[in-house]
């Protein structure tokens, strides 16, 4: 799956301006979206498995947590409902149901 990330890096810039500081395309499927908390938001999306992705923010140096939705089929998550797709709420191995968008635009106003 090609994600229009220039799409998704306009969405962060002018829908989320008063808390976005900067975003970076890193590469044709991936961008980091930096926060003016010092946090920032990690996206990714496969370009061999079809829409296999991470919307994954990173504030373990501010208060200790994590928040990520994937769809990675870790096989110790298969008890949760909506198995592939998962959440990691504020840690690692702290896993609930997920059902953030297919739409990527969408999947960053979600989240």
């Amino acid at each position: 799956m090609i994600v229009d990330v220039n799409k998704l890096k306009e969405v962060a810039e002018v829908e989320f301006g008063y808390i976005v500081k900067d975003v970076i395309i890193i590469d044709i499927n991936e961008l980091r979206v930096i926060l003016r908390d010092g946090s920032f938001l990690d996206i990714w999306f496969s370009l061999k498995l079809k829409k296999r992705f991470s919307y994954h923010w990173e504030r373990r140096h501010i208060d200790g947590t994590i928040y990520r939705h994937d769809n990675a089929p870790h096989k110790k998550w298969e008890y949760i409902k909506t198995f592939p797709n998962h959440f990691h709420n504020e840690d690692d191995e702290k896993v609930i149901e997920s059902n953030l968008s297919d739409v990527p635009e969408k999947s960053l106003r979600e989240f």
